[in-house]
């Protein structure tokens, strides 16, 4: 006998032995009728998370009537029943800021709201931004300010600038990078993103 085997007590594998007796023979008792019933309610249950429900929202100022599955972010609402895809998937997971838009004027990561959450809520994309042909005041800094790069960033990072400025959160430089922290740039723009923020709050324009 080794030495492994030796430290083993006596009867554990007795005990592991009749436990296991015990699960097999409570299955062996369980009627059909009741595993096929478990069986049934877990599948409904799986069944709920596809079957599309009525959704009403309003975005970038037009109302839309909509059927989704109750599972479908507002991200994927976006760019996939809608079309706007302004909005990107960047991590998918509300670490990056790349899906950021307003609902009822609030910037949130839309990756991390299921579209039916937002019944009768107003949604404000990056399309939803400009006036016609008319660019709105922050698009404007950025392309002055050179506030992008490889530019997949940049529309959640315009959408998360214009509510830095109405929260009041770009008196400072140091404040604006505090309050822009949740948006990442990969090629690494947040000085020209920086200025640009700054620049449209000292000009008091109405964003």
């Amino acid at each position: 006998m080794s030495v492994k085997e030796e430290n083993i007590p006596e009867n554990e594998g007795r005990r592991d032995f009749l436990k296991q007796g015990t699960l097999f023979t409570a299955l062996a008792l369980t009627p059909v009728s009741l595993l096929k019933a478990a069986d049934q309610k877990a599948d409904e249950k799986f069944a709920e998370l596809f079957e599309k429900v009525s959704l009403r929202i309003k975005v970038n100022g037009k109302a839309h009537e909509l059927f989704v599955e109750p599972r479908v972010t507002l991200l994927d609402l976006l760019r996939e029943q809608l079309a706007l895809t302004g909005t990107k998937k960047g991590c998918d997971h509300g670490q990056c800021g790349a899906c950021t838009v307003h609902i009822d004027g609030t910037r949130v990561n839309s990756c991390l709201q299921l579209a039916v959450m937002n019944e009768g809520k107003e949604i404000t994309t990056i399309e939803g931004l400009a006036n016609e042909d008319v660019l709105h005041p922050m698009q404007a800094a950025f392309i002055k300010h050179d506030g992008f790069q490889c530019g997949y960033c940049t529309p959640g990072q315009i959408m998360s600038a214009v509510a830095c400025v109405r929260e009041g959160h770009a008196g400072s430089k140091g404040e604006i990078r505090e309050y822009m922290s949740g948006n990442i740039c990969r090629c690494g723009a947040y000085p020209n993103i920086v200025d640009a923020i700054e620049e449209v709050h000292k000009s008091g324009v109405q964003v």
